[in-house]
């Protein structure tokens, strides 16, 4: 039975989770301030894995006293983890708790607001090596990887919107894990095509053990190449932009589906659609096939 004087609805997070116990509490301390932006709200977190709290006891704590539980995939990639095993998780809690609504929303994804945060990133890099010439400036994203291409295909997109934005003549992207190419190797390629500094520009929302593992791989780079000017960014997960992101989420977590589709950063679209003349027609596989009226 629903408390008359709880809040009908939980939002509740969904964060991947680290062996890395930092990285788990800076989510903790997220939802915390997430909670200071939108008092009398109830927000709870869960993790996939590498925590206390995992998926079933997270909804059926979030579903405790509320009529609707909204769930957040706090990710950045839909790999696995959000394509298969949060809906079967909440598959198995609305058999649970068949008096509440269980809602989940599209995961973060790779769309505009994360590519603001990456620029902002890319420019205080550039200010930190007294801003050199871009066009001998290799930048690299690195991301987590995964065995999905279409999360891989997410961090593509991102560095070709940060190549198109900038005049760097090298934009690569490179992962830690899982698929390929990794860091050493795209370094590498970098240094024979020319470049004397290197901006990387992790592509994770907090700290981690990958987080960790990745500053030691930028020391033993420096050796190998001292040549090379290397500046590293950071995880940013308490970016404004990421708040914002989250709000507009649970602003339109009832919004069709074709609306949260991957469609985030077509120019046509934007100029398109104030004139009516785009066709935006998704494949069954999430693609998009564009078709561009031009007056």
């Amino acid at each position: 039975m629903t408390d008359a004087c709880s809040p009908p609805t939980t939002l509740l997070l969904a964060g991947h989770g680290s062996r890395n116990v930092e990285g788990n509490d800076e989510i903790e301390k997220f939802a915390e301030a997430w909670r200071q932006r939108r008092p009398g709200e109830r927000i709870e977190v869960c993790f996939i894995e590498h925590a206390e709290v995992l998926l079933d006891e997270g909804l059926d704590r979030a579903a405790r006293g509320a009529r609707r539980v909204v769930l957040i995939p706090f990710i950045l990639n839909a790999a696995g983890h959000v394509k298969m095993e949060l809906p079967a998780a909440v598959e198995a809690a609305r058999e649970r708790h068949p008096d509440v609504e269980f809602v989940v929303t599209r995961h973060l994804g790779m769309g505009r607001e994360i590519f603001e945060i990456l620029q902002a990133q890319l420019k205080r890099l550039m200010k930190e090596l007294d801003v050199p010439d871009p066009r001998t400036t290799g930048v690299i994203l690195l991301g987590r990887g995964s065995s999905d291409a279409g999360a891989n295909g997410e961090l593509a997109r991102m560095a070709r919107w940060v190549f198109e934005a900038n005049d760097h003549e090298l934009v690569d992207l490179a992962f830690t894990g899982v698929t390929w190419p990794r860091l050493e190797t795209v370094v590498q390629r970098q240094a024979r095509l020319g470049m004397t500094q290197i901006c990387v520009i992790p592509v994770y929302l907090f700290t981690g053990v990958l987080i960790e593992r990745i500053g030691g791989q930028i020391e033993r780079l420096r050796k190998q190449y001292p040549q090379i000017a290397f500046a590293l960014g950071a995880h940013f997960g308490f970016e404004p932009g990421i708040f914002d992101l989250l709000d507009a989420r649970v602003a339109h977590y009832d919004a069709p589906m074709a609306s949260l589709l991957e469609c985030d950063g077509c120019k046509y679209r934007e100029a398109a659609e104030a004139e009516h003349l785009h066709d935006h027609s998704h494949t069954a596989t999430g693609g998009c096939a564009h078709a561009h009226a031009h007056g």
